[in-house]
């Protein structure tokens, strides 16, 4: 049976990584939306599922872009990439694939002329890939676009994890810089809570409470716009979860002006051991934000449910 202090000090640490893990995402929803970071992605990985490095490529990708299906806010004027304004950050596979074969064939509804519009595209890897699918759907015009929606598919799928490994590297800048700004050192935390049981259980006790924050990570699960609607008051509310660990700096002695700084070892009271020890505390605190909002609350709920079965009672079983 899990002693319960250990239980308690795991609640703590589990209850500081979902709060952090919740403020960054938040603020990378933020700047993902600012910088339109997703729709950059759709277009680069949508330029190399077209072969687009070149003008003859380019107009294509230009042309799909100007298709209303796939680009309903554009006025379907536009004539080079750079003219694109308010790109989609999600395309429909089958919309791609109806965009794909108007912007390729010369005449609407004629299948026997879109082999010949297929046998002038000058890229010789997209025209081969396109006539061995125009002739694998045996003149059926919908058996084609399936398979341009599966190629569709399978392309975006190697952008998301482009963009995911993108995203984790934003995250874990992220949450190093708040781990660095409000001094979230992991070791300093455990051992803290460690020493002082009865923090740990009111930390343990305050992680029992339905907050914003853990309902806000549900909602991420589903709808990363809510995220991003609500970022600012996901930020607020796990700061102010925060305040009930011992992390930050005004625990913290700093050397006065009547004693002098020569370093900045003195200024913070550390040695270089001592330094390099709180930067692998704040290192552990980010790599751990990289899991996820949702993966922290969700082993909260199973440490506070473990906390409140208490000792299993004794059997009252009569052995013969």
């Amino acid at each position: 049976m899990l002693n319960s202090t250990v239980v308690e000090v795991a609640i703590g640490l589990v209850f500081c990584y979902a709060s952090v893990a919740l403020i960054t995402s938040s603020i990378y929803e933020s700047i993902a939306s600012f910088l339109g970071l997703r729709s950059k992605n759709l277009l680069t990985g949508v330029k190399k599922l077209l072969n687009a490095g070149n003008a003859v490529g380019e107009e294509l990708l230009v042309k799909i872009y100007n298709h209303a299906l796939v680009h309903p806010m554009g006025n379907g004027a536009v004539t080079s990439l750079v003219d694109l304004k308010n790109r989609p950050s999600y395309i429909d596979s089958n919309n791609f694939s109806l965009a794909l074969i108007d912007a390729i064939r010369s005449a609407p509804g004629d299948f026997a002329k879109l082999g010949e519009d297929i046998d002038a595209i000058e890229d010789e890897q997209i025209r081969k890939l396109l006539r061995g699918m125009y002739d694998r759907s045996a003149g059926k015009m919908g058996k084609f676009q399936a398979e341009l929606a599966a190629w569709f598919d399978a392309g975006m799928d190697r952008a998301a994890g482009s963009f995911k490994r993108q995203s984790q590297v934003w995250c874990f800048a992220i949450a190093f810089v708040l781990a660095a700004i409000l001094n979230i050192d992991s070791i300093h935390l455990f051992s803290t809570l460690w020493k002082q049981p009865t923090l740990a259980a009111r930390i343990a006790m305050a992680a029992n409470l339905p907050s914003a924050a853990s309902v806000a990570a549900d909602r991420m699960l589903t709808d990363n716009s809510a995220a991003t609607e609500d970022s600012s008051l996901i930020i607020i509310d796990s700061l102010k979860q925060l305040d009930e660990l011992p992390i930050g700096w005004q625990n913290q002695k700093f050397c006065t002006a009547e004693t002098g700084c020569s370093s900045l070892f003195e200024f913070y009271h550390y040695d270089l051991a001592g330094l390099l020890l709180v930067i692998f505390g704040w290192l552990i605190t980010a790599s751990a934000a990289l899991f996820g909002a949702p993966f922290w609350f969700d082993l909260l709920q199973h440490l506070t449910r473990l906390r409140g079965t208490g000792p299993r009672p004794k059997s009252t079983v009569m052995h013969e």
